[in-house]
């Protein structure tokens, strides 16, 4: 199926979780997520996972640019190869997106070499193919302020392929969301809001499926819901909580509809934003 897309690596795996041939899984696309990890998505895109679910009118996507083989590892995995490890992954993923009732569910193949190597073209190249299937009119990425260099290099390349888009087949929404950063430390001004409290049952069997990354030595399943409570908790100081779970998210939009603006000054003028408060407050109070 691979070949459809025109996708580069011939271990890349295209599946739709309700059988639906291709394109048309793809293409009843409304809501997309492009990360660089299997469980990236479900940890930082379930705003996206939980609009669609349940809806025939909405349909959630993945795109994992990575095969996993580089995965920390302990437990019944501690002997596992990279290439055994390229093998579960995947695998997780895809259970992950019949838990998720996803439209479709893509996976490129590419090490985190040739992700993190602006080079490698063709990264960029499988991710605009895709997205001239999907035509999305809600795009989730890794946001530019993340720590984890394969994270900005997914973003960087999806970015580019976002922007190769003819202007009126580009997403109306496009959200940097959090994963090895989170975004607490936006401005409540600059702060994406998603209400992530619906269907926390789902959203624990999401995060639980990675079992060889949970087992192997990270608590991700119990991590990710902790931010999204605190995130609810610890957004207004003045009032009763009327979420249970948040999320917050960069607004991207003016970097994928003007292809002119910098990434790096774009980004930075979040944190100047963040500078400017906190110099206000003390002056205030001082």
């Amino acid at each position: 199926m691979a070949s459809l897309f025109k996708l580069t690596n011939s271990n890349a795996d295209v599946f739709a979780p309700d059988g639906m041939a291709f394109p048309d899984a793809l293409s009843r696309t409304t809501h997309l997520g492009i990360c660089a990890h299997q469980d990236d998505l479900e940890f930082m895109a379930v705003h996206g996972i939980l609009a669609c679910f349940g809806r025939r009118d909405k349909w959630f996507s993945g795109v994992v640019v990575t095969d996993g083989a580089g995965s920390s590892r302990t437990g019944i995995y501690a002997s596992y190869s990279d290439a055994e490890m390229a093998a579960v992954r995947p695998g997780e993923q895809r259970k992950a997106a019949c838990v998720g009732d996803y439209a479709a569910m893509l996976q490129l193949g590419y090490t985190s070499a040739q992700a993190k190597n602006p080079g490698v073209t063709s990264v960029s190249d499988d991710i605009h193919a895709i997205l001239k299937i999907a035509r999305p009119e809600v795009v989730y990425l890794h946001n530019p302020a993340d720590k984890h260099d394969t994270h900005i290099a997914s973003f960087l390349r999806a970015l580019d392929a976002l922007r190769r888009l003819p202007p009126e087949d580009r997403p109306g929404k496009v959200y940097g969301c959090e994963v090895w950063r989170g975004l607490d430390w936006l401005c409540d001004s600059d702060k994406q809001v998603h209400d992530v409290s619906a269907f926390a049952n789902l959203q624990a069997a999401l995060n639980g499926v990675f079992d060889s990354q949970i087992t192997g030595g990270k608590r991700y399943d119990l991590a990710v819901i902790g931010r999204r409570m605190a995130n609810a908790t610890f957004f207004d100081s003045h009032s009763s909580d009327k979420a249970t779970h948040l999320q917050w998210a960069m607004d991207l939009t003016p970097l994928v509809q003007d292809e002119t603006l910098d990434v790096t000054e774009y980004t930075l003028d979040f944190v100047q934003r963040l500078a400017g408060d906190i110099k206000a407050r003390l002056a205030k109070l001082s």
